[in-house]
């Protein structure tokens, strides 16, 4: 089974959380993409964030780990995303690249609804813990 590794980040700003909502599968998730050869997480990470969130962020701490397998072409992937805490540091996410169909600013009562899977709402709540502290 082939892998892959990506980074994103749950981005806060304001006490809401950025989301987007990708623009082929149409799910809602937090900015996030493959990490490219001879970058690190964090690096990808903040990419990521810039490209299909549309703004520039700061990482404050990890949060954690999606794994989940899924089938490309017929063949299973198995995908480990790496999640980082950010803050907001500038820019808009109407500035989002093509992958990502919308992207915005919600509460997190709001995120919580909106965000497809069941993983990344579990993310989000210790992400919020996190920045609690």
């Amino acid at each position: 089974m082939q892998r892959e590794f990506s980074a994103g980040g749950i981005v806060l700003k304001n006490g809401k959380v950025l989301l987007t909502k990708h623009s082929q599968n149409h799910h809602w998730s937090f900015p996030k993409g493959l990490i490219d050869p001879g970058q690190t997480p964090p690096e990808a990470a903040v990419r990521e964030v810039r490209e299909e969130g549309g703004v520039e962020a700061e990482i404050l701490d990890k949060v954690g780990y999606n794994k989940y397998v899924y089938t490309l072409n017929g063949e299973k992937i198995f995908k480990v995303v790496t999640y980082f805490l950010m803050k907001y540091v500038s820019g808009d996410p109407k500035d989002h690249d093509w992958e990502v169909e919308e992207a915005g600013w919600y509460t997190p009562e709001d995120a919580l609804k909106q965000l497809t899977f069941s993983q990344d709402k579990a993310l989000l709540k210790k992400a919020l813990e996190i920045y609690g502290k």
